[in-house]
């Protein structure tokens, strides 16, 4: 048995953001994926997944039935028969391994879902996303939902605030392009669960809280747009503006053996970086006019391109 592949995704802007009604853009991340799967002899990873999902079934019961129902019947009986989730999305890395593994069980065991083939209206996007944030808080302890979103969709998905979200377009990439935007590994996993009490116990902070409303979402919203419009010469100003306000706010979340290329990419201008996700180790995005530049600045960094301008 192995079921339809589901994709990691990158939240491009809007991380933390959201948490206070920021725009955001997520986009799908097709190099990763995931699939339901039941080998006839699992690997010790395959059983580790296995046990997760066991624990993963018992939660799922506990959900309002007014909000999503499953076949619990199959469900249970093809957990019994050894299924995991077979994944090459990095766990802790902010590219949505848990996403993809919610996408995948709602596709498979809800009862009356929400099809990606029917007409996406508003409402239906929105209980879509209160059915996933539900599902995925098992992983998270809160979950906005938007990562199994995506990935379930596999389209981008632009977040104008908490109650307003649509499947968009995103310009077309030109291979040939010298502006990308990049991922470059930490080496470490990230942890969301701590970053977020992190960023929870600095918003009873007035002036953080002022920070994260005059600079942090003027700046990601601002990026957003630029994107979407493919207004390259503003989001790149607006990106180097967003880069500093992260690295003078956002410390504990970047690793600290990165705190020195960060200010070397807004001091050079080479390359722009970015939380990728709640921080913390994983990815960090970087955003770059000239990626000959960017590689050649962040030497002995492992760097992915994932989208050319």
């Amino acid at each position: 048995m192995k079921g339809p592949l589901f994709y990691s995704k990158i939240l491009l802007f809007g991380e933390y953001g959201i948490i206070k009604d920021s725009k955001g853009l997520s986009i799908p991340y097709n190099f990763y994926n995931g699939a339901l799967k039941v080998d006839e002899n699992p690997s010790e990873k395959a059983k580790k997944s296995n046990q997760s999902l066991i624990q993963f079934v018992d939660y799922l019961r506990e959900i309002d039935i007014d909000l999503v129902t499953f076949d619990f019947g199959t469900l249970q009986k093809d957990v019994e028969a050894g299924m995991y989730f077979d994944s090459s999305i990095p766990q802790g890395y902010g590219v949505g391994s848990s996403g993809a593994l919610v996408a995948a069980i709602y596709d498979k065991y809800a009862t009356d879902k929400i099809t990606v083939l029917e007409n996406l209206t508003r409402e239906k996007l929105l209980k879509l996303k209160a059915i996933f944030s539900a599902m995925e808080s098992f992983f998270h302890g809160k979950s906005s939902g938007l990562d199994p979103l995506n990935s379930y969709l596999s389209l981008p998905i632009l977040i104008n605030s908490k109650d307003n979200i649509e499947a968009t377009g995103i310009p077309s990439q030109k291979t040939e392009g010298k502006g990308a935007v990049f991922l470059l590994d930490s080496g470490i996993v990230g942890e969301t669960a701590p970053m977020v009490n992190i960023f929870m116990e600095n918003m009873k902070n007035e002036g953080f809280r002022s920070m994260l409303k005059d600079q942090f979402i003027k700046h990601t919203d601002a990026c957003v747009d630029d994107f979407l419009r493919g207004d390259i010469k503003s989001l790149f100003k607006n990106t180097k503006q967003l880069s500093k306000v992260v690295l003078n706010n956002f410390k504990p979340m970047i690793p600290a053996h990165f705190h020195e290329l960060w200010k070397k990419g807004i001091e050079t201008n080479d390359y722009y970086l970015k939380l990728c996700g709640s921080g913390g180790g994983g990815y960090i995005l970087g955003f770059t006019e000239n990626i000959d530049k960017a590689k050649e600045a962040l030497k002995g960094q492992k760097l992915e391109v994932v989208y050319n301008f």
